[in-house]
């Protein structure tokens, strides 16, 4: 019966390609996240550790294949391939470097920290191929001490660096979400990290000098009775999972900005209604009771008491007046437009973070500068695109929309188009409809709702009132 040392290092090839594995998935599932938009210094700063998984897995595989590659090429280029596969698990580190920085450096502070990735990657390799390569004869051991510098100076600074920047953003940025599966993953990762740091940045393989000449990889399999890679698989795994669990955070990021959005939209929605009511329902009554009563006045007689009460009525009615037009004011301040050329509405509206880091959005306009609408019918035309963007990006699972404004003439015309899934038989009783086609009609002018390869909204509408 085998040991588990014998065990391991029988099966050392399956185990590699296994460690190999599972930092590629974790690189592969990172990049897959990428395409969508989120405002965490956490997605931008994934673009290194997925570099991590996909190069270091490609240096892993490379213990498995270069050797097969030996028995068929020639001694100069196995070399030039050993030569490749070290700088492989250099890069690799140093993406792993580049993890830790960005997340403790997000854009727009302390810029100069993303360069001291490059920079101890160039002082590696400057060391490494320019001084110990032509100094040493013996192929191998160079290998074994530039692999050796790599681990020390860049591998476990960058995993420490990784474990901590990860904690620290876990905390700072993750722990508000209030999901707490999630940040555990995220705890669980960073820990894994650290972990990983000291696996693969302090132990190894035999060198000459301290010290690699103490602990080592064969000191540590001497000392634990299984090979440090052994570990590091396992750790490799761990890491992939916990990262790839910790991906959800992006779609419930998603969820509440949506559910922002849409609190935004009822908030507006119900004020636009009360100052309707305000405008067409109290005030109206008011002032018409504030005519009565001015009218009765004139019938009482003069310097009666009844005149002197119907005059403090008047005064009383007018003030109601005024305050009710100062609370539609306010109901109407959040919804204000200033008069400013449609292009430039336009282009204010595709370029709002709250859609356009949902949806890439496409405007297309061959409006003049000089191309304006009356305050009023600005805010209804704002309000209808607006509500068309939100559908899309709430609703319609685009990815894609495209505004398209043109002047016919008489009337502007605006056509936004997405590539969603189209518009449900639900949607055609929604309030949001029904609010759009509200407004075109105050603005004396037609809407249009198709669905054939995602909704078409069709907006014609006259420039003047």
């Amino acid at each position: 019966m085998i040991s588990l040392a014998e065990f391991f290092e029988i099966n050392h090839e399956i185990i590699l390609f296994i460690y190999g594995l599972g930092f590629f998935v974790l690189g592969f599932a990172i990049i897959l996240q990428l395409r969508r938009s989120s405002r965490l210094e956490l997605a931008r700063s994934l673009r290194w550790l997925a570099a991590f998984g996909i190069v270091h897995a490609f240096h892993e595989w490379g213990e498995l294949f270069i050797p097969i590659q030996a028995a068929y090429l020639d001694g100069a280029f196995i070399r030039l391939l050993y030569s490749a596969h070290l700088f492989l698990l250099a890069a690799s580190f140093v993406c792993l470097f580049g993890f830790g920085v960005a997340l403790l450096g997000p854009a727009g502070k302390a810029r100069w920290l993303r360069f001291i990735p490059m920079i101890v990657l160039t002082a590696w390799a400057v060391v490494s191929y320019g001084v110990l390569y032509p100094n040493m004869t013996d192929f191998p051991l160079w290998r074994n001490a530039a692999a050796t510098l790599a681990r020390y100076f860049i591998g476990f600074p960058g995993g420490m660096l990784a474990a901590y920047g990860l904690r620290k953003h876990t905390l700072q940025r993750i722990r508000p979400f209030n999901a707490p599966r999630i940040e555990r993953m995220l705890q669980a990762a960073g820990l894994s990290l650290g972990i990983y740091a000291i696996l693969s940045g302090l132990i190894p393989p035999p060198v000459n000098f301290f010290p690699g000449n103490w602990v080592n990889s064969i000191t540590f399999t001497q000392a634990a009775g299984f090979p440090p890679w052994i570990f590091r698989s396992l750790i490799s795994l761990v890491i992939a999972l916990t990262i790839i669990r910790a991906l959800e955070i992006f779609d419930i990021e998603a969820e509440r900005r949506i559910e922002a959005l849409e609190q935004q939209q009822i908030i507006a929605a119900e004020h636009e209604r009360l100052a309707r009511e305000l405008h067409d329902g109290a005030i109206q009554k008011v002032y018409t009771a504030g005519l009565l009563v001015e009218s009765a006045s004139r019938l009482a007689k003069s310097g009666s008491e009844v005149e002197a009460r119907l005059d403090k009525a008047v005064t009383v009615l007018d003030d109601a007046v005024a305050d009710l037009r100062r609370n539609l004011a306010e109901l109407r301040t959040s919804s204000a437009y200033p008069v400013e050329p449609l292009s430039s509405l336009l282009e204010n509206i595709a370029a709002d973070p709250r859609y356009n880091s949902m949806v890439k959005i496409k405007l297309t306009s061959s409006l003049d500068t000089s191309s304006k609408l009356t305050p009023g019918r600005t805010g209804h035309f704002s309000a209808i695109v607006n509500e068309a963007l939100s559908n899309a990006v709430r609703h319609s699972q685009a990815q894609n929309v495209e505004i398209l404004a043109e002047d016919t003439g008489e009337r502007l015309k605006v056509v936004i188009q997405d590539d969603g899934i189209g518009l449900s038989d639900k949607a055609n009783a929604g309030y949001g409809l029904r609010n759009m086609r509200d407004r075109a009609r105050l603005l004396n002018g037609s809407i249009n709702f198709s669905a054939n390869k995602g909704t078409t909204i069709t907006l014609e509408i006259p420039w003047t009132d």
